[in-house]
Order: structure tokens, then C-alpha cells, then sequence
């Protein structure tokens, strides 16, 4: 006979326990209303001060302040003297006060992560999936267009998110990774699949593509010549560095001038320029130093870090270069030679961007905040800088 229609002894009924599909529903609701309150309390963000301490290593780097409000991993990072702009897992791009240390927009409806930020003259350019929003910080935070990776424009916000994300990418469209602003700020380029779509904002209309590489570009970087020339410097998962020479006007598809040659080992991360130097930095771990002039390899540190070279920034007004790893150590280089000058945990999570100002350096990572550095050299003049390197050495 089946036991389960018996009554135990003493002839009580048995009290059935829920089962555990049941409870983990339960769990699973509680959790998330949990998980929703903690959300909702740190959605007004705010930069908290760090209590000054000498770090035992890296003695010239400080974390003066920790930017928190963001509910999921941030991504990446700009900053103006008086600005900070930052994206996220959590679907938006927060703007903060860098004088009052208060967030003051959250810009939203995004259709999945924002993976790139950039900021000119009250235009704020966030990027989500294969869209860049346009936003005019001066009228409310509205979103004036909204460009495709496909080179459409459309006026308005026209990918506004649902509440769902949105996984898959329309067809014709690709991936955007990141954008970059020319030093005018009159054009916009961005890494769409294996090219680079070029953008005149005066007019607000795609004018060309940099074509070339064999695998998605995943990051890219821009300087000007003195003609107003632009200088397009492109990493991208094929281990390749391009450089395409782009001038005023220019329509069309435009093939690289140059081939950085040796290539990394994996895909390429992170650029930056200082000068007449490149810096890149790779998931082969390595770090590499480039010269724009001769177009040709000066130095390498191929074990720069443990882990993928994510981020790279020049520290302001010193012969500095700070290099970020997904295992969220951070490390100062000399930019002359590459010796390394000391290293420090950064984050316990990824570090995923690196922006500098005329004076701070701020890195974003998947710990959902951003942490924002004095280097000391930078504000103490010129003079200091070779004391702050000799103190980041003999630690």
C-alpha cells in the first residue's frame, strides 16, 4: 500500500512541507524585492571622501574619493575638470558634480549596457547595444537623437528600453564598443563590428568608415595633427593596431595608412597617446609602446600584469603612464622607458575604464564604483614628480 496516504501514528494528519521548487520561488521573489529596495536606495549617487592613508606600495597614486549610486558593474568613464560621466551594466549613465560631489542627471532607457561614454560642448554620447544616444544636458537631459551603427540618424529617442533587455542586435546592425571624439569635438568615430563610422556632428550625418581590420575594433583613440588633420588609432580583436589618416571633409571608405607591426599576441584593449608616443595595452596580458613619428615598436613589458591589460591613462602633468587589469590591480609605468614605479589594488573587481582630467584620474570597475586618484606628482609641480617616482620605486 502506499505509505503516503497513511496517517502517522497517533492518527494526526502529516503537515506537508512546501517543496523546494516552491520555496526557491519564494527565495527568488524575496530577493529580488531585496535586491530592488538596495537598488532604489543607492539610485541618487554621491562621491564619498576617502580617508587619506600612504598606500604601502604605489606611494605617489591616492584614492581620495569613491563615486557610488550605480546598482551594477560600471563599464566606463569621462570627466571634465567639473564633470564625470559614468556608464553601467545597471542601463544608465550617471552625470556627477565633481565640485559639489553630487550625481545630478541618471540618464536612462538604454536598451542594455552602456559600454562607452563621451562628452563635448553640453552633448553627453552614451552607447548601448548597436545605438549612440545623443543627449543635451542643458535642456533637461534630453535625448536629441539617436544614431545607428549603420550610419542612420533619427531625431528624437528612438530605442528607448523596455523593462526587458534587449539581447539581440537588429539586422544590419553591429555591436557598438566604443566612440571617441576628435579635439575639436566636431566628429565622432565609432567602433561598429570589424569598422570605424565617422560622424560629422555640425551636420549630424555619417560621412565615411575606416575599414580594415579582420576582427571587431574594440577600442580606438584620436589626436589631430597641426592642419586639423585627424589621426584615427584603432585596436581590435584581430591583434592589430591601424592608424588611418582622416582629413576634413573626407566621405567614403578609408583604408589604414599604417600597420602597427609587430602585433600583440590577443586582442587589444585599451590606447592611449601622450605626445608623440602610443601606448596599447592587450588580453595577452602585455603592454606596448609605440612611436607615431617613425611609426614603429620603441618598448614592451610582455607580463605587464596577470590578467588582461583592460585600461590604460596618462597621469596628468607627470612622465607617468597607469595601466588596469581585469584582476583590478592598477600599476604606474614611466612613460620614457616603461619601468614600472609601483603597483597597487586598484579594485577587488575588474577595472574596466580609465579617464583623466587636468588634475584626477578615475577608474570604473565591476565593484559598481568609481575611484577617483590624486597623484601627487601632478599637483605638487613639475619639480616633485621625480620625488613621487623615487618614493613609488623604493616602495
Amino acid at each position: 500500500s502506499s505509505s503516503g496516504n497513511r496517517l502517522p501514528a497517533g492518527g494526526q494528519k502529516r503537515v506537508l512541507e512546501p517543496s523546494p521548487l516552491s520555496g526557491r520561488k519564494t527565495y527568488d521573489r524575496g530577493q529580488a524585492l531585496a535586491d530592488k529596495a538596495k537598488a532604489k536606495e543607492i539610485t541618487q549617487g554621491v562621491i564619498n571622501p576617502v580617508p587619506v592613508s600612504k598606500s604601502s606600495r604605489g606611494g605617489s597614486l591616492q584614492c581620495i574619493h569613491i563615486a557610488e549610486g550605480h546598482s551594477k558593474a560600471v563599464l566606463c568613464v569621462d570627466s571634465t575638470d567639473d564633470l564625470l560621466f559614468t556608464g553601467s551594466k545597471d542601463r544608465t549613465c550617471k552625470v556627477w558634480n565633481l565640485v559639489t560631489g553630487q550625481e545630478i542627471m541618471s540618464l536612462g532607457g538604454h536598451p542594455n549596457n552602456v559600454v562607452s561614454v563621451r562628452y563635448s560642448s553640453s552633448l553627453v554620447f552614451t552607447v548601448s547595444t548597436s545605438y549612440i544616444k545623443v543627449w543635451d544636458i542643458r535642456d533637461s537631459a534630453k535625448c536629441i537623437r539617436t544614431l545607428t551603427s549603420s550610419g542612420l540618424v533619427n531625431t528624437g529617442d528612438t530605442c528607448a528600453a523596455s523593462t526587458n533587455r534587449t539581447v539581440t542586435i537588429p539586422a544590419g546592425e553591429n555591436q557598438i564598443n566604443q566612440i571617441f571624439l576628435n579635439p575639436s569635438g566636431t566628429v565622432l568615430y565609432a567602433a561598429a563590428g570589424n569598422s570605424v563610422r565617422v560622424w560629422d556632428l555640425r551636420r549630424f550625418v555619417c560621412t565615411g568608415k575606416l575599414m580594415g581590420h579582420l576582427g571587431p575594433v574594440m577600442c580606438l583613440t584620436v589626436d589631430q595633427t597641426g592642419n586639423g588633420q585627424d589621426l584615427v588609432i584603432t585596436g581590435s580583436k584581430d591583434h592589430y593596431i591601424k592608424l588611418f589618416d582622416v582629413t576634413e571633409g573626407a566621405v567614403g571608405s578609408i583604408s589604414p595608412t599604417h600597420n602597427f607591426e609587430p602585433p600583440h599576441y590577443d586582442g587589444i584593449e585599451s590606447l592611449v597617446v601622450q605626445g608623440d608616443c602610443l601606448f596599447s595595452g592587450s588580453r595577452d596580458n602585455g603592454i606596448k609602446k609605440w612611436d607615431l613619428t617613425r611609426k614603429d615598436l620603441q618598448q614592451q613589458v610582455p607580463n605587464a600584469h596577470r590578467d588582461w591589460v583592460c585600461a590604460l591613462g596618462v597621469v596628468p602633468a607627470s612622465p607617468m603612464l597607469l595601466s588596469g587589469c581585469r584582476g583590478g590591480v592598477l600599476k604606474l609605468w614611466h612613460t620614457d622607458t616603461l619601468s614600472p614605479l609601483g603597483e597597487l589594488r586598484g579594485h577587488e573587481s575588474p577595472i574596466n575604464s580609465i579617464s583623466t582630467n587636468s588634475s584626477h584620474l578615475f577608474t570604473a570597475s565591476d565593484d559598481r564604483t568609481v575611484k577617483i586618484w590624486r597623484a601627487r606628482g601632478s599637483l605638487d609641480g613639475a619639480a616633485d614628480v621625480a620625488d613621487a617616482i623615487d618614493e613609488a620605486v623604493s616602495n
